[in-house]
């Protein structure tokens, strides 16, 4: 089974000191949805599912991937091995 390795917010202060405000409760269903398939992936083609446009991530995150959750937020990670590593929540914003 693939296990989730590292899950990490952009790394602020703030993320740590008020988490309720940058996660969006409206994201949650759907965001738990995601992290329980990613959680058993073994490669970012098994986030490929309909609605979650997966997509490879391009610049600085090149080996990269991300997910729809809603407008401008994301699910972005990326794989060592059959792990899922550095999973984030961010607004493209």
């Amino acid at each position: 089974m693939s296990k989730i390795q590292v899950c990490q917010t952009n790394g602020s202060d703030e993320d740590r000191e008020a988490p309720a405000e940058r996660h969006r409760p409206d994201h949650a269903k759907k965001l738990k949805r995601q992290l329980d398939r990613i959680d058993e992936a073994k490669s970012p083609q098994d986030m490929n599912l309909p609605g979650w446009k997966l997509h490879p991530l391009h610049d600085d995150l090149e080996g990269h991937f991300a997910v729809w959750v809603n407008g401008n937020w994301r699910m972005t990670f990326t794989f060592e091995g059959t792990d899922a590593i550095l999973v984030d929540y961010q607004d493209y914003n």
